[in-house]
């Protein structure tokens, strides 16, 4: 992972296929210039490549894995952080409407993920972003104006009202992407469905219907996997005991945590990280 003068914009390489890697992905946009990753959320998986590049609207804990890349073709990635609130200028700037007709505050919401196909335009646009980081002196006034045209052309693509949407304030996908706010600021917190449904002014049915439609998951569901993944982290990063990380994290039972460790990331903890630590880097 390479850092840029351009905060928004994030550089991947692996010289290498990886192993199946938990991780909260935040909003972003995921464009592949070389090789193929696999993310899979819930029981849903998507591929990103050269042709398809990958949208993450709202919050979501998922699993990746670079599947094609070789230190002669190693996997090369352009991520960069979506701002909600930056899309909702966009719109306004350019005079478009924040919602279509047929998906406005009514509607069902989407998947927070999608895959869609590139286009000369958009790769256009980020190639210019790219060339941009050979003349730092340009940063500062080209580069917004670079992030603005990538945007534009995502929002303008066949799936873009699927972004679109969370700018109407009044939108179930907006609404439901406060609440994911929510839950990533304070999943460490006793959950109260009827707390959580007041804050976002919906019902606590409608919560639950519209949080899965997103999410793929309950609230529920989505604060324990946050859960799990921050004491993965805690594990592997910090390097601290399965037991006080479980902790930290709100399990009171070891066993429960051990248990539902497993579920989700397919081992026991302390098997886990054993592994993880011992896998080659590439």
């Amino acid at each position: 992972m390479h850092p840029t003068e351009v905060g928004a914009l994030q550089l991947i390489r692996m010289s290498a296929p990886t192993e199946c890697s938990p991780s909260v992905y935040e909003p972003r946009l995921c464009i592949v210039a070389q090789g193929r990753k696999v993310v899979t959320l819930s029981d849903r998986t998507y591929h990103y490549d050269p042709l398809n590049y990958l949208v993450v609207s709202v919050t979501l804990p998922m699993i990746g894995q670079v599947v094609e890349a070789t230190p002669d073709k190693p996997y090369l990635c352009l991520r960069i952080d979506i701002d909600p609130a930056e899309i909702a200028r966009l719109l306004v700037d350019a005079g478009q409407p924040l919602a279509e007709r047929g998906h406005g505050g009514h509607q069902s919401a989407d998947l927070g993920l999608y895959a869609a196909r590139v286009n000369t335009t958009l790769m256009d646009a980020v190639l210019r972003l790219m060339r941009l980081l050979d003349t730092p002196q340009d940063l500062a006034v080209l580069a917004p104006l670079a992030l603005r045209e990538i945007f534009y052309r995502v929002l303008m693509g066949d799936l873009g009202h699927r972004l679109r949407a969370l700018t109407v304030s009044d939108s179930r996908s907006n609404r439901i992407a406060k609440a994911v706010a929510v839950l990533r600021q304070c999943y460490l917190q006793p959950l109260s469905i009827e707390a959580l449904a007041e804050q976002v002014h919906m019902s606590t049915s409608s919560l639950h219907h519209q949080f899965k439609a997103v999410t793929t998951m309950s609230p529920l569901q989505f604060q324990k996997q946050l859960r799990l993944h921050e004491a993965r982290r805690l594990m592997m990063v910090n390097g601290v005991e399965a037991v006080v990380a479980a902790h930290r994290v709100g399990y009171e039972s070891p066993s429960q945590f051990s248990r539902e460790y497993k579920r989700l990331f397919g081992a026991p903890p302390r098997a886990e990280v054993v592994q993880a630590r011992s896998a080659p880097q590439s």
